[in-house]
C-alpha cells in the first residue's frame, strides 16, 4: 500500500461515515423506501472494501522507509485490528435485508468504527 492508497482509503471511510450520519438523521425504517437508500449500500460496500484493504495491506507501508519501524509496526497492528473489527460490523449491517436509520446510527456509535477513524486521523497526520 502506498501513502496515496492510504489517503484514498481514509477519504473513502470518512466520506462513508459522513454519509451514514446523514442517513441516520433521516429516521428511515427501510433503506428501500428511503430517499438515500440506494446510496447507502454503495457507501457500505466502499467502506467495507477500504477497511478490508487496511486490514490486509497496511503493513506494506513499512516498506516505504518509515522509522523507527517498531513505532509504526505497533500502530499499523492496532489499526489493522480495528479495521477488521469495524469491517465485521459493516458486513453485518450490509447483510440485512432492510437497513433502518437506527441501525446505521448504532453502527456509527460503534467503538470499533470510531477507533479506526481516530487511528486513521493519526496515521494521516503522521504519514
Amino acid at each position: 500500500m502506498t501513502t496515496a492508497d492510504l489517503k484514498d482509503h481514509i477519504e473513502t471511510i470518512e466520506r462513508s461515515y459522513e454519509f451514514f450520519l446523514s442517513y441516520a438523521a433521516l429516521g428511515a425504517t427501510d433503506d428501500a423506501a428511503a430517499k438515500m437508500g440506494g446510496q447507502l449500500r454503495e457507501f457500505l460496500s466502499r467502506m467495507e472494501n477500504a477497511l478490508s484493504a487496511l486490514e490486509t495491506d497496511l503493513g506494506s507501508l513499512l516498506d516505504t522507509g518509515y522509522e523507527p519501524v517498531s513505532a509504526y509496526q505497533d500502530m499499523i497492528e492496532i489499526t489493522s485490528q480495528d479495521a477488521a473489527k469495524a469491517g465485521a460490523k459493516v458486513r453485518l449491517v450490509s447483510a440485512q435485508s432492510t437497513i433502518s436509520s437506527q441501525l446505521i446510527d448504532n453502527l456509527n456509535a460503534s467503538t470499533h468504527l470510531r477507533a479506526v477513524l481516530t487511528d486513521l486521523f493519526l496515521l494521516d497526520d503522521v504519514v
